[in-house]
């Protein structure tokens, strides 16, 4: 494995890279870590792939910046990683926050991107159920992150970052990123020519006829609903991701 931090559009951009081959981007969750979303499938995937696993702008080594967190925003990073590495094409790999990225990466570089993973995302707001965006602590969802898992990404945070006292900032910032986003047009989602593999857990934060209607609107799209998974879940399905991704790259 190489590591390195990328100056990129004023962030030293951490990254790492495992295996030969074909580039893949892998962008991981919000308020996650490279480990957390992807650390059990890394060795699959770079066993095929030049596996470009990268930490979005606050996220683990990647230190915050005064600037705002936004979709757009975190996209340009990436476009500005591939050139920092002299990459004319990649295929991308993202999750929930990072799958967003990873979308509108595609919407707006699509010259960038050979083919598309992106699990657990949502085109419009009400996409998500709506107890994602107003939790009630006593309703009991299954869908939402437990105490463990929170504590799960407070501590692998503290464990890399530079500054491990900003958790609670970085968190509120991400999570405002995330509510924030308005999502793309029909049209524009009609406009992605890229092959795309859409991956949605059945108990997801988005609800599975959104993710059904993203497909339909995607020229070039599959979709994979994967059974007993939560959102935290998702990319933790190794033994039914590795084949699923693994067969779509080939």
């Amino acid at each position: 494995m190489a590591t390195g931090y990328a100056p990129v559009n004023g962030l030293q951009m951490y990254y790492e890279i495992h295996g030969t081959g074909r580039p893949l981007v892998l962008l991981h969750g919000g308020v996650l870590t490279i480990d957390l979303s992807f650390g059990s499938l890394i060795p699959a995937l770079s066993a095929t792939h030049q596996v470009i696993a990268v930490e979005l702008q606050g996220h683990g080594r990647t230190a915050d910046t005064d600037r705002e967190m936004t979709i757009p925003n975190l996209a340009s990073d990436v476009v500005g990683l591939l050139d920092h590495l002299g990459i004319e094409k990649a295929d991308l790999f993202g999750f929930s926050l990072g799958g967003l990225t990873a979308v509108q990466v595609a919407v707006s570089h699509p010259d960038r991107v050979g083919r598309l993973v992106a699990a657990s995302v949502h085109f419009r707001q009400d996409g998500y159920y709506e107890e994602i965006f107003n939790p009630d602590p006593d309703a009991g969802s299954r869908r939402l992150p437990t105490a463990a898992d929170f504590q799960e990404m407070q501590e692998a945070y503290e464990s890399v970052a530079s500054d491990p006292s900003h958790f609670g900032a970085f968190m509120a910032k991400t999570s405002q990123a995330a509510g924030a986003f308005r999502g793309w047009s029909d049209d524009e989602l009609r406009g992605v020519a890229v092959p795309t593999l859409l991956l949605v857990g059945d108990t997801d934060f988005v609800r599975i006829e959104h993710a059904a209607e993203m497909f339909s609107l995607l020229p070039d799209a599959q979709l994979a609903v994967i059974p007993a998974a939560t959102h935290m879940d998702v990319t933790r399905r190794i033994e039914i991701v590795v084949p699923a991704v693994a067969g779509f790259l080939k």
